[in-house]
């Protein structure tokens, strides 16, 4: 097993004195104080940049109380009460982070911003309207019938008043609280410990529930008096026409960039060209203005999430074995919500890696890739907890249940397909607004499934191949090529393969519970052949199998595993007419998932199965997948070669 030398670890993080006088390598767009810690060489800051609180009409459905300020303060490690709710509107659970996270973005739903505050309000006209009573009453009933005529009608009630004014009206005044919520929470001290961002979702789909969803964050304050919903709105293309002409080209100081999220529920959807209104306008062109257009407004996906994982697929088509990970039965929101609709995997184009290679197809054929993607990971929480990653003692992201009274688990605190979800890690100079957003923009990022590694990623064309154990190793990796996100320089006459350097920091834990050793670094390349046709490896560079293995009746974990792992590596089977990118995909110790220690905890005995509860009888399904392994993505590296 190849081990990072001690002197990695120190470099991982290395750290420049601290300096207020430094010059930014990036504009400056809002008046605060500059941080007292500024680092040249970048730190990681861990976030969550996908976040729901009340103020979601899919949170909503049940009246619950979280607010952007709760979400703030939860982020910041706060206690904060969570569902379900008493008759009194007191909550009966509350959650805390162990570790604060450095970043957040609430992005609430644009849509219907307006009809839920309206339908909340008894002074609203709309108030005892027949839709708001059905939601306050019957809130299944009315969240179906709300999502029906706003999502796929794309229309408003009457409630909204003429020309829909009044809805529009209180999304203003909705939309207005979440901008003051974020400048209330955003620290502008030199002690910079925590950035909020203003954002909002906007939640496209086509057919039946075929997701085309972005969140949409705002460099800082200034920001539009209304938000753009897919309700008034055709496409992602107009959305970004629109935010250019209210944002970029409207507010001084203004700019914006969106994140497609949960491209595994986009039923093939997502990375079709950005026009689509409807399922049949599917296999539309991507031509050259929409792939530099793209690439302007996209240059981060959520790559894993609450709902799943979207790198790559499982089954047929993929050979990758760890792609088998955290996949979900269905590949639509539409059957996702209907238990009767038919179950079937997602279709390969739904995945962020048959992206990447479609966009090498794309920048081939036109001269520009709408695909050239950093990645991340957030929860997509419904509970207004960002951050809340957590295996042990998940509380469910959307419709919570209460813990039983004695403690014991009794069914279980989400649906069991999902997760808890992962997080978003910028590589920048300080925490904050100006510094992250300009990270997320040169795709400076990587992606965990909640925990907390720290990863480094390079690549150039003359690495030394002992660089791993060299003091200055991140200096001379930005010295000698570019970081996760960036593009291989021209490659020098003189120059063979390029030369990747991938690093692995172990989690560190909490106080009171520690990380999980790593088990290896993978890279995964993707390329175009002779043909044009895409082809992918992913192969073991550092690290490898360990024997390492977790107690599924305690969920404690054994084996050996390593604190830090890095390696020099270079193509073996590179070929310079062909473009590629390269990834690292870092894989931890196996641990029990979130459904195992409800098991664990409940003490079920599947040797016995008439001891086992019908509530629990998922622990001895054989679907049950009792065991994984947390992971992490960087941004991928690309290469192009000469015209």
């Amino acid at each position: 097993m190849r081990r990072a030398p001690a002197i990695v670890l120190a470099c991982l993080l290395c750290s420049a004195a601290p300096g207020l006088a430094q010059e930014r390598p990036y504009a400056l767009t809002e008046t605060r104080a500059p941080c007292a810690a500024f680092d040249p060489l970048r730190r990681p800051h861990f976030g969550d940049l996908h976040v729901h609180t009340a103020y979601s009409f899919d949170a909503n459905a049940d009246g619950a109380r979280g607010t952007p300020r709760d979400a703030y303060r939860f982020a910041r490690g706060e206690r904060v009460g969570i569902p379900p709710y008493d008759e009194a509107g007191k909550p009966l659970r509350s959650a805390r982070l162990d570790r604060p996270i450095d970043f957040t973005a609430v992005t609430d739903h644009a849509e219907m911003f307006g009809e839920i505050r309206v339908c909340r309000d008894s002074n609203a006209d709309g108030y005892w309207s027949v839709p708001c009573l059905l939601l306050r009453n019957l809130p299944e009933v009315g969240f179906r019938l709300f999502g029906w005529k706003t999502l796929y009608a794309k229309a408003r009630f009457d409630l909204c008043g003429e020309n829909g004014a009044g809805c529009r009206a209180a999304a203003n005044t909705v939309w207005a609280e979440i901008a003051a919520a974020a400048e209330e929470a955003y620290d502008r001290s030199p002690a910079c410990r925590f950035t909020s961002f203003v954002g909002y979702e906007w939640t496209g789909s086509v057919g039946m529930g075929q997701n085309l969803h972005r969140n949409v964050i705002f460099r800082n304050a200034h920001v539009p008096e209304s938000p753009i919903s897919w309700t008034d709105s055709a496409s992602a293309l107009d959305l970004w026409r629109r935010l250019e002409a209210g944002c970029v080209k409207g507010i001084p100081g203004c700019d914006v960039l969106t994140i497609p999220h949960n491209s595994n529920l986009s039923g093939g959807s997502m990375f079709e060209s950005a026009s689509i209104e409807r399922v049949e306008d599917a296999g539309r062109e991507i031509g050259a203005a929409e792939a530099r257009l793209r690439a302007r407004w996209e240059p981060l996906v959520e790559i894993f999430q609450h709902k799943g994982d979207s790198e790559c697929g499982a089954g047929a088509g993929w050979s990758d074995e760890d792609c088998g990970w955290e996949k979900l039965p269905y590949d639509n929101f539409g059957s996702q919500t209907n238990p009767l609709a038919e179950r079937s995997s997602a279709p390969r184009a739904s995945f962020v890696r048959a992206a990447l290679a479609k966009g090498l197809q794309v920048e081939r054929q036109y001269g520009a890739n709408p695909f050239r993607f950093g990645v991340i990971g957030s929860t997509d929480t419904h509970i207004a907890t960002p951050g809340l990653t957590d295996e042990a003692g998940h509380p469910g992201h959307g419709k919570a249940r209460a813990a039983s009274s004695d403690g014991a688990a009794r069914g279980w605190s989400d649906e069991p397909e999902f997760n808890p979800g992962g997080l978003a890690v910028l590589w920048a100079e300080e925490n904050t607004r100006d510094a992250l957003f300009a990270a997320m923009q040169r795709r400076e990022a990587y992606a965990t499934s909640g925990t907390r590694p720290t990863l480094r990623f390079f690549g150039g064309w003359s690495y030394d191949a002992a660089l791993c154990s060299d003091p200055r190793f991140v200096a001379k990796g930005y010295a000698g090529g570019v970081p996760m996100g960036g593009v291989l320089p021209a490659r020098p006459a003189s120059a063979g393969a390029p030369v990747f350097v991938a690093s692995a920091l172990q989690d560190a834990g909490a106080a009171d519970r520690r990380g999980t050793p790593l088990q290896r670094i993978q890279i995964v390349k993707g390329w175009l052949d002779a043909k044009g046709q895409t082809r992918e490896r992913v192969l073991d560079v550092a690290g490898g199998p360990n024997g390492a293995s977790v107690d599924l009746s305690t969920c404690t974990p054994s084996g050996v595993g390593a604190a830090a792992l890095c390696e020099v590596w270079s193509d073996p089977e590179f070929d310079p007419t062909a473009p590629a990118f390269y990834y690292a995909r870092v894989l931890e110790n196996p641990t029990c998932r979130w459904t195992q220690h409800v098991c664990a905890a409940a003490r079920v005995d599947c040797a016995i199965p008439d001891s086992v509860p019908d509530e629990l009888a998922l622990c001895c399904a054989p679907l049950h997948r009792p065991v994984q392994q947390e992971r992490a993505w960087t941004s991928p590296i690309w290469y192009s070669p000469a015209k």
